[in-house]
């Protein structure tokens, strides 16, 4: 229901229902297609960020505006401080609204508000951002920990009590770190021993790497029944520390982002799974949010965000959740292949040819 709910609106904005793709403006309003939209993205570690959200919005900023439209764009490379700077430089240029992923939640809040005092909008993008946010779009992040939790105790069986299970979670600055760890604990909590619980700083994979090496020192290589990894760059780094700990029978690891590096690891059976968020949903929902801010069309804006959430500086803030699916070796062709996201020939490269050939993924 969560998902046709995403998708009817974002389809009546498509087929022109929500007449964001031009018409006439709302009265007062001084925008049509030359729009700038400033987008701040957190870093380059995510390989979804330059890969999919960055390109995605660009182009769906540039179908709504008649190719007017343009998108300002900005990394932040997980540095909260060039953040705020590159976040005062648009502001001080003047941009019509920002998209903004936040670094650091708290430290970007000042911003936000010099934005508001310009009287420019902010939408908070994949993750909630402090301060007076006019709206919010990404996924049900406490449900991605509660796949990711479900999918370990599915994997270890019904007599797991006593199994270790370590814990990598994310950045602990990231409002979303302590989303998905709470829905990963309401599934291993009780269910499984839980031997070690871990922050990686700015969800740097080195930073894990080196975590899990202290949690094999621990517990020990051959004890370690499965690992929580919050997201899929930290779940090959933590896959490398076990294989180099000499670990050949790799637990249950899980993931999130379906970056490509991770589904050819669940095709050959080094990672568990992985959490599919779908980036052509949630990047086309910021684009038309941004659009319909803008224009000042409240009945379209309406129309995209029929959830509310709430920050710890702000409540009841108008959102989109986007919905989330859990991807293993047996559903990618109905995930991230059917929806574009990867080709069979992108996933089943030569060694992994015969890992994909024993699924039925073949090109």
């Amino acid at each position: 229901m969560a998902l046709a709910a995403v998708l009817s609106a974002l389809s009546l904005s498509a087929c022109g229902v929500l007449d964001l793709a031009g018409g006439d403006v709302a009265p007062g309003s001084s925008h049509r297609n030359d729009i700038t939209v400033g987008l701040l993205l957190p870093d380059r570690d995510t390989a979804r960020f330059e890969k999919f959200d960055h390109p995605l919005i660009k182009e769906r900023i540039s179908t709504l505006t008649d190719r007017r439209g343009k998108v300002v764009y900005a990394n932040a490379e997980g540095s909260k401080e060039r953040q705020s700077e590159q976040f005062g430089r648009m502001v001080a240029d003047g941009v019509d609204v920002i998209l903004v992923n936040a670094v650091d939640a708290g430290a970007v809040a000042p911003a936000v508000e010099k934005a508001r005092e310009a009287g420019i909008p902010v939408i908070a993008y994949d993750r909630l951002a402090e301060g007076p946010v006019d709206a919010y779009v990404s996924h049900d992040n406490e449900l991605v920990g509660e796949l990711q939790g479900r999918a370990l105790v599915e994997a270890l069986g019904t007599d797991a009590e006593d199994d270790k299970v370590v814990m990598m979670n994310g950045e602990p600055a990231d409002p979303n770190t302590a989303l998905f760890k709470k829905g990963a604990l309401s599934e291993l909590n009780g269910r499984v021993d839980i031997v070690g619980s871990y922050d990686t700083e700015k969800w740097l994979p080195r930073v894990a790497k080196a975590n899990m090496r202290k949690a094999i020192r621990t517990v020990g290589a051959g004890n370690v029944a499965a690992v929580y990894s919050a997201n899929d760059g930290m779940a090959g780094a933590v896959i490398e520390a076990l294989e180099e700990a000499g670990v050949t029978d790799l637990p249950p690891v899980t993931g999130q982002d379906a970056d490509l590096a991770a589904v050819r690891r669940i095709v050959s059976g080094a990672q568990h799974m992985t959490v599919y968020k779908s980036f052509l949903l949630e990047a086309q929902g910021a684009a038309d949010m941004a659009v319909a801010k803008v224009r000042d069309r409240a009945i379209e804006f309406d129309a995209l965000t029929r959830d509310r959430v709430d920050s710890p500086t702000r409540k009841d803030i108008p959102a989109m959740l986007v919905p989330v699916v859990a991807l293993t070796k047996d559903n990618i062709e109905e995930t991230v292949v059917q929806d574009g996201v990867y080709t069979v020939e992108d996933i089943c490269t030569a060694p992994h040819a015969a890992a994909c050939a024993e699924i039925g993924l073949t090109p």
